[in-house]
């Protein structure tokens, strides 16, 4: 039988295997546990682990967030709206395209007039006649203002000229500006001017009698407004109408009736009649060789009377 000497040493030596056992069991135990973790080592060993061995700790990837549009600076206007892309943006209409205006058509330009044309220089000559009031076969009536002239009868073109004003140079370079107011009967050819004895002083001497001219359309500026009259012997059942202190030729004169207006015929001494009656007394409209159309209200019929309106063509 062995001594008490001999088993207390082997009793020592089992109660150390048994810690060691124990011990590496729990190590495999944690272990397990560690390597189960999704993620393997939890942070706090990753990252003592790479304290340990030296290195850093990569950073966490960074999430990228779409950048926003930029806001619209103060000078822009403010929109509810996204702006569209510039390739899908249509174009917007420039102002000059929206803008709300009378229309004017450009210098030169006249789709209602006859002979004469804006924008045309004429060639012809020039004689001189006693004008007397300055009164003529458009029957405007007498005038303080001399600076007249006589148009000749191809270029009257039953009374359109009427009513035009006209530059005329001479060959000398001396101009005058002269209203039409009277007929130039044949022989005057066209192009000719037949002037009153103080415009023809304007451009050479009375003795003269005759000089190379040329001659173009104005539209003059003026603060005159047109004023309308009936002619003599006008009523509600026949009338002849006249427009006078028109700054372009006068191109058309309708009455208002029922179905619209009515264009009224234009006669050599410059009125425009209803031989029916229709219209007379009512609306006017009048329209220059530009198009240009201006509206008369509150006309009545008082024969020979100069009834004034508000109204004025644009100057061109």
């Amino acid at each position: 039988m062995a001594s008490a000497s001999h088993r207390r040493p082997l009793r020592k030596r089992r109660t150390a295997l048994v810690w060691a056992v124990a011990v590496a069991a729990v190590g495999l135990l944690v272990s397990l546990v560690i390597a189960l973790r999704p993620g393997s080592e939890p942070d706090t060993v990753r990252t003592a682990a790479a304290t340990a061995t030296g290195t850093r700790p990569s950073a966490p990837p960074t999430t990228h967030k779409p950048t926003p549009a930029p806001k619209p600076s103060a000078d822009s206007p403010a929109s509810s709206t996204p702006t569209p892309a510039p390739a899908t943006t249509s174009a917007r209409p420039s102002p000059a395209a929206t803008r709300s205006s009378a229309p004017r058509p450009a210098s030169g330009t006249a789709a209602l007039a006859g002979r004469i044309k804006p924008g045309t220089t004429y060639n012809g000559v020039a004689t001189h006649y006693d004008a007397k009031d300055g009164d003529g076969a458009c029957l405007y009536g007498p005038s303080p203002d001399l600076m007249v002239a006589a148009m000749n009868h191809a270029d009257y073109e039953t009374s359109q000229a009427c009513g035009a004003y006209i530059l005329v140079r001479a060959a000398s370079g001396a101009s005058v500006t002269v209203r039409i107011t009277n007929e130039c009967p044949l022989p005057c050819a066209p192009g000719q001017l037949d002037l009153s004895k103080e415009a023809f002083a304007k451009l050479a001497g009375l003795s003269v009698g005759r000089t190379a001219v040329t001659w173009s359309l104005l539209s003059p500026g003026t603060s005159e407004k047109i004023s309308i009259r009936y002619k003599t012997g006008s009523s509600r059942h026949w009338c002849g109408i006249q427009a006078l202190g028109h700054r372009n030729p006068l191109a058309r004169l309708e009455v208002r009736t029922g179905s619209g207006w009515s264009r009224l015929t234009r006669t050599e001494y410059n009125y425009f009649l209803s031989p029916d009656g229709t219209g007379c007394g009512g609306s006017l409209r009048l329209t220059d060789i530009y198009g240009e159309q201006l509206t008369v209200d509150g006309i009545a019929v008082r024969p020979d009377a100069v009834q004034p309106t508000r109204v004025q063509f644009t100057r061109r």
